[in-house]
């Protein structure tokens, strides 16, 4: 896994995110492109759009991703919400667009106890919707694993490919995969057996060549968990075992990951997490599964 990263700040315009990620020698970079917590976005000025857009193409990063709002739940049963949720992720993504930044992750949304069967097909339905109403757009749609606290949907893998497979577009729809929530899960990832087994897993459900994203984090929690609390590299349940697997893996050279770590006030949590990251990829890599 050569590209590798950290969502940065916005704060003081989106070119600044680059900056940041520079300044730790990242070769990736993920950013919300408004306020996470709140519906309302401010436009994006065309001068502003354009200055990002030239940071990215003179700057080392060779990968930028966006996450949308957490208040997004395109499975939610309350027909006002979902709409407004539908409206927000329309907006999400034409900014993405207009920031080039090709694709959008996004949480699968809750489904508040109308059911998985349910909830999917809101969600499928729902991107459909979105999709018709860019149709000219080529952002791509990353849903996201998840730890499946309450009522969350991607826990399982087999929830994520009910979503892809109900999508129309299959060109405009991949996954994330983040260690922390499939470890809380309930999928191992620490030694090299339970890696593969994981591993095959997702393939079987979903398929590796759907996989576009990694979201590198510890898990504070044990497996099985079903608890979303992301730990530094190395210092969690997960360890330092994991992340060397799939650094190593030859099969995931070309996909990017990205730290969602704690964030601290001096910024030395990004530069911890990214050394543990080049250190594990540094190192032997003699028990990392072959290439299928």
């Amino acid at each position: 896994m050569q590209l590798l990263g950290a969502h940065m700040s916005v704060a003081g315009g989106h070119h600044l995110a680059i900056d940041r990620a520079m300044a730790f020698d990242m070769t990736a970079c993920q950013i919300f492109t408004k306020n996470a917590n709140q519906w309302a976005a401010k436009p994006i000025a065309p001068e502003a759009a354009e200055t990002f857009r030239t940071r990215v193409a003179e700057s080392s990063i060779d990968y930028v991703v966006a996450h949308d709002s957490y208040l997004i739940n395109l499975a939610s049963p309350d027909d006002t919400l979902r709409e407004r949720s539908i409206g927000a992720f329309t907006t999400e993504l034409t900014r993405c667009a207009e920031l080039g930044v090709p694709s959008l992750v996004t949480h699968p949304g809750a489904h508040m106890g109308s059911g998985v069967d349910e909830g999917v097909r809101r969600v499928a339905d729902a991107l459909n919707a979105i999709f018709d109403q860019l149709p000219e757009q080529d952002v791509t749609v990353l849903i996201e694993t998840t730890a499946g606290q309450g009522t969350a949907l991607g826990r399982s893998f087999d929830e994520i490919a009910s979503i892809l497979e109900l999508v129309e577009d299959q060109r405009r729809v991949a996954v994330c995969f983040d260690t922390c929530h499939v470890f809380a899960a309930g999928y191992d990832l620490r030694d090299a057996e339970s890696y593969a087994a994981t591993m095959q897993a997702f393939d079987d459900s979903i398929g590796l060549d759907r996989l576009r994203l990694f979201h590198l984090n510890d898990s504070k929690k044990g497996l099985g968990a079903r608890v979303d609390r992301h730990a530094h590299i190395g210092e969690g349940e997960l360890g330092l075992e994991a992340f060397r697997l799939l650094l190593n893996d030859p099969r995931f050279a070309d996909r990017p990951g990205i730290l969602e770590t704690p964030k601290d006030d001096d910024e030395e949590g990004d530069r911890r997490n990214m050394a543990a990251l080049r250190g594990v990829r540094a190192a032997s890599a003699t028990d990392a599964p072959p290439a299928s």
